[in-house]
């Protein structure tokens, strides 16, 4: 996680988290309880806080929220806003348009993708094998494909799936593609594969023992969850472009000869 955020990102979040609260949570005291979840009192007198709570009226009922979020810190606030599904742009910038594009079509891997994006911070092991399923879905439903003439099997993993998904595409084989591309598009296989290799080596998905090493930095969480939306990304845009959705042609009933 980032620890300096801009004041104009700051102010930009804070505004986004305060309507989302109050589109998920209808009251004020809903809205208070949910933040209660993130104060954490550091001494048994209350006087050693994470972030204070302001209140519009004497009576304290009426929570300030907008004045509250503002005095929590930058990383807390980027805590909050994954928790209740704000879009961070300038911390993960392809993520908003990868769920979009999930959103659409992709309803498995939409809502493992979503899964793995709201525990980056709670579970970093947890979010990159969610994040490797994700991508695993979206590459088996565009090899469903009858157009794409290419073998594979439903029990494939992602180190598989991609290979066969840019032999189908030509990545690396195109003739008049730039070598610079073919480069790329090989170096996309290797990330896949190491992509794999990380959610069955390296988190809690396969089973280990406590000597085992897991990943339980958000940093490396983040890497990843970023990876698989740029590389999910490019192959929904690729397979959209090259595979346009086939549209049946409609009968004027008027036309019919009964």
């Amino acid at each position: 996680m980032m620890n300096g955020i801009s004041p104009r990102y700051q102010m930009s979040i804070v505004q986004n988290i305060n309507d989302r609260l109050f589109e998920l949570y209808k009251s004020y005291e809903d809205v208070a309880n949910y933040l209660d979840k993130w104060h954490i009192v550091y001494d048994c007198y209350g006087d050693n806080e994470n972030f204070y709570f302001y209140f519009k009226d004497e009576e304290r009922k009426k929570l300030d929220v907008k004045k509250t979020l503002h005095h929590i810190d930058g990383e807390t606030l980027l805590k909050i806003a994954i928790d209740l599904g704000v879009e961070t742009p300038d911390y993960i910038p392809s993520i908003p348009v990868f769920k979009n594009e999930l959103k659409s079509s992709y309803e498995t891997a939409s809502q493992t993708f979503e899964k793995a994006f709201k525990n980056v911070e709670e579970d970093p092991s947890l979010a990159v094998g969610l994040a490797n399923s994700a991508l695993e879905s979206i590459i088996k439903e565009i090899l469903k494909d009858t157009r794409i003439n290419v073998v594979w099997g439903e029990k494939d993993t992602l180190y598989s799936l991609i290979k066969s998904i840019t032999k189908a595409f030509k990545l690396t084989a195109e003739v008049g593609m730039p070598d610079e591309i073919k480069t790329i598009s090989t170096s996309l296989v290797g990330a896949c594969k190491a992509i794999e290799d990380l959610r069955s080596g390296k988190t809690i998905f396969h089973g280990k023992m406590d000597s085992n090493y897991i990943i339980s930095d958000s940093l490396y969480a983040y890497f990843i969850v970023n990876a698989v939306s740029t590389v999910g990304l490019f192959l929904l845009n690729f397979y959209k472009a090259k595979y346009p959705p086939i549209v049946q042609p409609t009968i004027d009933v008027d036309d019919l000869p009964f």
